[in-house]
């Protein structure tokens, strides 16, 4: 049974935060499920796309995109078969993961996260050593990890940033998701996962640091890329959507950004992104950083910490500024140079955007 996040929590589970939703849906859900899932595929769709329940529930979305994408992810889930969630930073794949393993196993939490320093250990199992010491190789001396619980208790596991794990790490998830087993030698058994366990990842290709998958590993994934948001009005409805969120957990003081800020910042975003204007006139400098939908949210929740706190509460271009230049300008060089020559050719000339561009050129971190 989910429980509710205590009320201090900056940033509840999935299935705390959305646990009304999760039990309507539950209440209605009048179609198969697979074994030990909490939803149907079906819902489970309709959880993270959002509706509207024969009851009147509203089903908030939680990931805008292509359905047949989500749809093609959760029937993935269904199988044999691991999920792996890949694409640029910022398309939304931890989110859309959380939700999933909210919605099928009514647990988010059973998560490796994926760096350079990621042991076997957080794949496998590692050791109470002072048992250890104490009792030799025992059960009581074993420390499961997150796949092993969940191949235990039937769940899904969440695997994060898959790519920025050694090689050695990654391949050890490849006996799991073949054999469905994890052997444990030390005590001369094995862990056998049961019905209900599956494993999402996530990862890109973008960041450095990245450990290419070996082919051996690939094949036990179904991938499923997601793309950036196809539409500037898809954007900036998610981007409306998760500031005004945010803003609320954070008890900010200060309006939500109005839709022309906060469509302005999508195009910018867009219009670096793509290396061209919206109307394909001007052909721009690409900056070194991905410009995600993510960044496009921290610039507009960091203009409404500005305005909250430094100003009347209503955000305007000068809260933006700061936010934006530092969210494209990543390399003071080749990005300073990409940046200052969009501000001269694109927002100059625009007279609704005069605003956005002297706050921009206050702050006097461009290369001339």
């Amino acid at each position: 049974m989910t429980t509710a996040p205590p009320a201090n929590v900056l940033r509840p589970h999935a299935e705390q935060e959305y646990a009304a939703e999760l039990a309507a849906l539950a209440a209605s859900d009048d179609r198969p499920r697979p074994p030990a899932w909490k939803l149907s595929p079906w819902a489970v769709v309709s959880y993270v796309l959002g509706g509207t329940l024969t009851d009147g529930t509203v089903i908030a979305p939680k990931y805008v995109g292509v359905r047949r994408l989500v749809e093609v992810a959760v029937a993935t889930l269904a199988t044999d078969r691991a999920l792996l969630l890949l694409g640029a930073p910022g398309t939304a794949k931890t989110w859309l993961s959380e939700h999933l393993a909210a919605a099928i196993s009514g647990d988010s939490t059973l998560l490796v996260q994926g760096t350079a320093g990621t042991s076997e250990e957080a794949v496998r199992y590692g050791w109470n050593y002072a048992r250890l010491i104490a009792e030799g190789p025992t059960p009581g001396a074993l420390v499961p990890s997150p796949v092993m619980t969940a191949m235990r208790d039937g769940k899904v596991v969440r695997a994060e940033e898959l790519t920025r794990m050694p090689a050695e790490v990654q391949d050890a998830l490849i006996t799991v998701l073949s054999e469905k087993t994890l052997p444990v030698p030390e005590l001369g058994i094995e862990v056998q996962a049961v019905p209900g366990f599956t494993l999402v990842a996530t990862a890109n290709d973008r960041d450095r640091g990245v450990n290419e998958m070996s082919s051996a590993l690939k094949r036990r994934f179904n991938t499923v890329v997601l793309p950036l948001p196809a539409t500037e009005d898809a954007e900036v409805e998610i981007v409306t959507r998760r500031v005004a969120e945010l803003g609320r957990a954070l008890q900010l003081p200060a309006e939500p950004p109005a839709l022309a800020e906060i469509r302005r910042v999508v195009q910018v975003f867009r219009e670096l992104r793509s290396g061209v204007t919206q109307d394909g006139r001007t052909t721009l400098k690409t900056p070194t950083g991905t410009l995600s939908t993510a960044g496009a949210i921290s610039v507009l929740t960091n203009g409404m910490t500005l305005a909250a706190h430094f100003g009347d509460g209503q955000v305007n271009a000068a809260d933006v500024a700061a936010g934006l230049v530092g969210a494209v300008v990543r390399n003071p060089t080749q990005d300073g140079v990409a940046w200052n020559e969009y501000l001269e050719a694109v927002v100059r000339e625009r007279s609704e955007w005069r605003d956005l561009y002297r706050a921009c050129r206050d702050l006097d971190v461009t290369i001339e």
